[in-house]
């Protein structure tokens, strides 16, 4: 499920090499990174997983890996 959530994770990505974004990637570091793309994750989330992220969520997490302990202990 952890690939899965990265390869997911991944795609709502346009601009930056995929190839760079890993389980420890510190997500707001990257330039592409902004709050539409957030929204973008915030639904990818909610769509595939059935988890309802909130803006304290997104906030309290800084790496990819964050997002998806929240996601799998929620799901």
């Amino acid at each position: 499920m952890e690939d899965k959530f990265l390869s997911l994770f991944r795609e709502q990505f346009m601009e930056t090499d995929i190839a760079a974004i890993n389980h420890n990637t510190e997500f707001r570091t990257i330039g592409e990174w902004s709050s539409l793309l957030a929204l973008c994750v915030i639904a990818m989330v909610d769509e595939n997983y059935g988890v309802k992220l909130s803006d304290v969520d997104m906030k309290s997490c800084t790496r990819v890996a964050d997002i998806y302990s929240i996601v799998s202990s929620r799901s």
